[in-house]
């Protein structure tokens, strides 16, 4: 009789551990159907619920103890023609913003060797475009060589692409390219016209049919209903495929711009955005991205136990301010975080980030404003 209740004990465990494999499976299943109500349920889900099952499905796909870092140097700041409402660089906004024409590419090359130095693996370059201009290609071009050269990998956030420039940004060698969606579908009017939110899809697929990378995401706090913030989620989650690099802003809010007096957005609202982020987007890296200055290090510590897994670097985020190198590693070494490295680099380690990020002699490279 022992023998045999010992033999049922070991049957139902083996079978409990099956289906809590394949219910760890399906909890990674890349899907493309997300549909409101379901996004609706993940939102409203106890948090500490929600909170389990971001963990849960981040530790199936990621080393939960790394974070992918990046640094984003502004190339050409300001006198953007878009009408964004949050926007800094919008040459509609009455801000103090000091305008800068296209950075050299030794300039660029410059700060992104600091970059390296500093602990960054992806070196990312903005410029305040509606689109790039044909006289702009050749020195973007050798600014995405150059940067590669270092042994980085690029990013290049540039506004709207054409197919052809989309090819040649591939031929040289750019690895990854930003292009946001900013909010939902039906919020996107109440925030920018002078562009469609077509117009920000047909981008994504001219980079993605070009080969690249794709790096997309939104803004939350821009006044939007927690509706918006699930619709925007769908949007991004059924791309086909998913973005490989997702950044999840909270609004910085900027004197001049319309929405420089909006009320905050409440704290456990974003961190239910980055979980629900994780859940439907279970490959790609969810990055914390602008807003984190007004985080504390229990919000951040939080955001990356909700499954956030890559930030920037340095004092500035194209017109944004950003934390302290310092800062980051500081918070890092209390959370027991490491940096990720890029497959195939044997030259850094955590010592050399320490010891590299303990000056920043350059920090003028990156302008200070808002994303």
């Amino acid at each position: 009789m022992q023998l045999g209740f010992m033999s049922d004990l070991s049957s139902t465990a083996a079978d409990l551990s099956t289906v809590q494999s394949q219910a760890q499976s399906l909890n990674s299943i890349l899907r493309h159907n997300w549909n409101l109500k379901e996004v609706n349920a993940l939102f409203a889900m106890p948090f500490s619920d929600l909170m389990f099952k971001a963990q849960t499905i981040h530790r199936e796909n990621f080393n939960p103890n790394e974070v992918q870092v990046s640094t984003l140097l502004s190339i050409k700041t300001g006198a953007c023609p878009e009408d964004c409402k949050y926007c800094s660089q919008s040459a509609r906004n009455k801000t103090d913003l000091e305008k800068e024409s296209l950075l050299a590419v030794e300039k660029v090359l410059e700060a992104a060797q600091r970059a390296k130095e500093m602990g960054s693996t992806r070196f990312c370059m903005g410029a305040a475009w509606r689109n790039p201009k044909e006289r702009d290609m050749p020195y973007v071009l050798d600014m995405v060589k150059s940067v590669k050269a270092l042994g980085m990998e690029t990013c290049m956030t540039l506004g709207m692409l054409s197919e052809d420039q989309a090819d040649q940004l591939n031929g040289a060698g750019l690895d990854y390219y930003n292009h946001n969606l900013d909010t939902s579908p039906e919020h996107y009017n109440q925030i920018i016209t002078t562009r469609t939110f077509q117009d920000r899809l047909d981008t994504l697929t001219n980079v993605r049919s070009a080969g690249m990378k794709v790096c997309s995401g939104g803004i939350v706090g821009l006044g939007e209903k927690a509706v918006d913030r699930a619709s925007l989620l769908i949007q991004l989650a059924n791309l086909s495929p998913q973005p490989e690099s997702v950044p999840i802003n909270m609004l910085v809010k900027v004197e001049g711009t319309p929405l420089a007096n909006i009320d905050d957005l409440e704290s456990f609202d974003f961190i239910r955005c980055i979980a629900v982020a994780r859940i439907m987007m279970p490959h790609s890296h969810v990055r914390l991205s602008a807003g984190r200055t007004a985080m504390n290090e229990q919000m951040q510590a939080m955001c990356f136990l909700a499954g956030a897994n890559s930030i920037f670097y340095g004092c500035k985020l194209l017109t944004a301010e950003n934390p302290e190198t310092n800062q980051d590693i500081a918070l890092f070494e209390k959370l027991g975080i490491n940096t990720e490295t890029v497959v195939g680099d044997t030259e850094r380690s955590d010592n050399i980030v320490k010891t590299a990020i303990a000056d920043q002699q350059h920090s003028d490279l990156f302008y200070n404003a808002s994303v």
